[in-house]
């Protein structure tokens, strides 16, 4: 990469060449998406690049040791089987968020549909037959609908199919207040962002056995 470029590596849709001169698709989403990761676990990323040999990319995550005899306690694994196949409704309004959600999503089975904020949701999940969709994951804080008021009005549907389709609730806001505002709107599971997968995979597949 050239120098140029190396201070915007890590921003969104940023890409040296187009996918016309380089002939690689891609949404300059890859590298941001890392960095998101990195940050969340509280690392470091850097990258050294020279045009036409080649680049060095160096991360750093902190880890902590046991003292020797104690035993971790690992999360029990979550059965994703059941997920795969499923097609969930993301309504996130956040690029970034919703491409990193989606990554997540894909990885374990699922088909995903965005919608941008709470009215759009509504909208796609109006607009599409009954069944199309398994469950929507919901974020709260979104502009034109929130997540609260987009469940509320889908919990009114006239069609009963959709008005009872599952929905979990996606919010950096996780108090024992932001979870009961959540229920009553209509909500079936709540989980937190930035996204934990394995709490996420947990909520998902318990809210959408519970519905089966």
């Amino acid at each position: 990469m050239t120098k140029e470029f190396l201070p915007h590596i890590f921003d969104s849709f940023s890409r040296e060449k187009t996918a016309t001169e380089s002939r690689v698709t891609g949404t300059g989403l890859g590298m941001g998406i890392v960095k998101s990761y990195v940050d969340l676990m509280g690392g470091t990323i850097t990258v050294e690049s020279e045009l036409g040999k080649g680049t060095v990319i160096t991360t750093r995550i902190p880890h902590r040791i046991a003292e020797s005899g104690v035993k971790q306690k690992n999360a029990e694994a979550v059965d994703t089987d059941v997920l795969a196949g499923k097609k969930v409704l993301l309504a996130e309004d956040n690029e970034l968020n919703q491409e990193i959600a989606r990554e997540i999503l894909q990885d374990v089975g699922l088909e995903v549909h965005c919608a941008d904020d709470g009215q759009a949701c509504v909208d796609i999940l109006t607009a599409e037959p009954a069944g199309t969709f398994d469950f929507i994951l919901m974020d709260i804080q979104m502009p034109n609908m929130d997540g609260l008021q987009a469940t509320e009005t889908i919990r009114r549907m006239e069609d009963k199919e959709k008005a009872r389709i599952p929905i979990i609730a996606m919010t950096a806001n996780v108090f024992d207040t932001d979870k009961t505002r959540a229920f009553e709107a209509g909500m079936d599971g709540f989980t937190c962002k930035p996204i934990q997968v394995s709490e996420l995979m947990t909520e998902l597949t318990r809210v959408l056995s519970e519905k089966n």
